[in-house]
């Protein structure tokens, strides 16, 4: 069972796999912060200062905090500006994982065009040119 396990692990699609949750994670990191420090204050400024994170309905009674921190510790909180929050971060990561893809296709585009000039442009070995003379000589005559 060890052996197996080792074999596993040592594919490339697990090592793959693994590489991606990693950055996956740390790229989520940097669009949390994107979201969090640059976009929210702007869309804050534009809707009259608000701050979408500290919005939320409370489920309790017991509820009377002005923050949604201190709200959780009271008890059940509808926390719908933080719902709003973790929408606009994913939008913005769906944004950029779609304009990556994006310029990923077009590389590989311009690299197949590139390719296929190249192979259109170079002339065709000694050998094959040779036979090719030869056939038109033949159905020359």
């Amino acid at each position: 069972m060890l052996q197996e396990f080792k074999t596993f692990i040592a594919r490339g699609n697990v090592m793959d796999l693994a590489v991606g949750v990693i950055i996956g994670g740390a790229f989520g990191l940097i669009v949390n912060s994107l979201v969090e420090d640059i976009v929210m204050p702007v869309v804050g400024v534009i809707f009259g200062g608000f701050d979408f994170s500290n919005y939320f309905l409370p489920l309790s009674s017991n509820v009377t905090a002005g923050s949604l921190a201190a709200a959780r510790e009271q008890g059940a909180v509808f926390a719908y500006g933080n719902f709003i929050t973790v929408v606009i971060n994913f939008m913005i990561l769906a944004w950029i994982i779609f304009l990556m893809v994006k310029a990923v296709n077009s590389l590989r585009k311009s690299m197949e065009k590139e390719e296929q000039k190249a192979a259109e442009a170079a002339p065709p070995p000694a050998d094959v040119q040779l036979l090719t003379e030869i056939r038109d000589l033949l159905k020359s005559r």
